[in-house]
């Protein structure tokens, strides 16, 4: 790749260059022995601490049902939002905040070791808006058939 293509940034935004290199340093500090997870929970609580009052009240609730619907999952931070992963270390499913990239919702999304497949097309992003008993009860919906 020459110099130019290296030094060239033009299809990032500030907000994605800095989730990368959030990225980059968790990826330095995983090899970090030690309280892994301890840390993945004080990573993951901080990060749902910066977000907006609305985020985080979604987000805190979001990270309350994965833990008590999915214990096995460890929490982490995955680009810098709160992520719930298997005894492998892969991102089952994670909270995306909407202020983390400017968007007018927040996102519920499953990566790919997440058992949702469902024929040759499902959904593993869902849009967050507000928390209701209903959406409690579709998120533990998910994240047990995540985890199945």
């Amino acid at each position: 790749m020459s110099a130019k293509g290296t030094t060239s940034s033009d299809g990032f935004t500030a907000e994605e260059r800095a989730a990368m290199k959030q990225r980059a340093a968790e990826l330095r500090a995983e090899g970090k022995k030690g309280a892994k997870q301890a840390d993945g929970l004080e990573q993951a609580l901080e990060s749902l601490a910066k977000m907006s009052p609305d985020d985080r009240a979604l987000g805190e609730r979001v990270h309350v049902t994965v833990m008590e619907t999915a214990p096995e999952l460890s929490p982490k931070t995955w680009y810098g939002m709160p992520a719930y992963a298997n005894a492998d270390g892969k991102v089952v499913v994670f909270f995306q905040d909407s202020g983390k990239f400017k968007y007018r919702y927040s996102t519920l999304g499953f990566q790919d070791v997440a058992n949702l497949d469902d024929g040759d097309l499902w959904p593993v992003s869902y849009a967050l808006q507000a928390w209701t008993p209903e959406v409690e009860k579709r998120v533990i919906e998910l994240v047990r058939a995540a985890v199945s």
